[in-house]
């Protein structure tokens, strides 16, 4: 980066030299007498050197660093992953383990179908969903269309308050809270159930939403808006019809990139939904995600080495893919439907 900045200031230099140059020349004898400090500054060699900033150096190094850094973590950790899943692949089949629906690899006989713990993940994903998205998206458009600037000044805060909570206390809110309330609507619910873990992480995942979908709406010119009330519209016609589908892209993008989150989600799950590998589809009875699997192998208790202990690192390959597609799909869908407005 310095020699860059070198060269550009070097390309600088000349081209002042050759305006210097040719000024001289237009008052040569011929023309009149010469400037003196032209032929000063032209005979001096100063102008084509250029000081080094060794600061500027150091700050671009140290930020080159960090850069490196973070790819060098994402390649350990795919580099473990991979190595560590490719371990357990030869001991079981990838036909057994995508398509198999009995997840028990810890008894015997053991069984590595890993659609239970799939099946778990995408449960809490969609009650979360069901829960986060609507309100998210409601909050957001009040809060860029309705809202007054006091208003939203202590709202919007209040609102990304939730973001800072730690996963283990909305674990026990489920666990204290949320599961005896609903166990008085629903006699049947067990004490770790999905509904539980679903509404905590909805409730988790609602701040992001909320806000990347404020954002989103915000960045819409307010010039769409004013032709649209010039045409007669009314305020909620304005807002489903001129300003959510403008930032519609910007929306959608905040929903998968927070439903990624939800998939990611541990502790709040693991305490809330229990550690039952279920196929079910009801929302009263115990489940395990894919996080509270990888959190019930890592306590200690399961040899290392073993393939026991290699199931850990074969379903976080599974979940890193996963969420990883979703954020490539959240990016492709901001790049790809992306609208950009001629501000002036």
């Amino acid at each position: 980066m310095c020699n860059v900045q070198l060269e550009v200031n070097a390309l600088n230099s000349n081209k002042i030299a050759q305006y210097l140059m040719a000024k001289n020349q237009m008052t040569s004898p011929s023309n009149g007498p010469a400037d003196p400090l032209i032929n000063a500054s032209l005979a001096s060699p100063s102008i084509h050197r250029q000081k080094v900033r060794w600061g500027e150096c150091f700050i671009q190094f140290g930020l080159a660093i960090c850069a490196l850094i973070s790819l060098a973590t994402t390649a350990i950790i795919i580099f473990i992953l991979g190595k560590e899943s490719f371990g357990f692949f030869k001991s079981v089949s990838p036909a057994e383990f995508f398509l198999g629906s009995q997840w028990t690899p810890l008894f015997e006989p053991a069984a590595y179908g890993v659609l239970p713990l799939v099946w778990g993940t995408f449960l809490i994903t969609f009650g979360a969903a069901l829960i986060a998205i609507p309100l998210g998206l409601a909050s957001a458009i009040y809060l860029s269309e309705y809202a007054s600037r006091r208003t939203r000044s202590v709202l919007k805060p209040c609102l990304e308050l939730l973001a800072g909570i730690p996963t283990v206390v909305y674990g026990y809110l489920a666990l204290t809270f949320v599961t005896p309330l609903l166990r008085s609507i629903f006699p049947d619910l067990q004490v770790f159930n999905a509904l539980s873990g679903a509404i905590v992480v909805g409730i988790m995942i609602l701040p992001m939403i909320a806000t990347l979908s404020d954002n989103a709406l915000k960045a819409v010119p307010d010039i769409l808006r004013h032709g649209a009330y010039a045409l007669g519209a009314t305020s909620f016609e304005v807002t489903t019809k001129v300003v959510v589908p403008a930032g519609l892209s910007g929306v959608i993008a905040a929903f998968l990139l927070a439903i990624s989150r939800a998939i990611g989600e541990t502790m709040a799950v693991t305490l809330a939904a229990g550690a039952t590998p279920n196929l079910s589809l009801s929302f009263l009875e115990s489940i395990q995600t894919m996080t509270a699997y990888i959190v019930q192998v890592s306590l200690g208790d399961t040899p290392a080495g073993g393939i026991a202990y290699q199931t850990l690192f074969a379903v976080a390959a599974l979940l890193f893919l996963i969420t990883l597609a979703l954020n490539l799909l959240s990016q492709w869908i901001l790049n790809h439907y992306r609208e950009a407005y001629d501000q002036d």
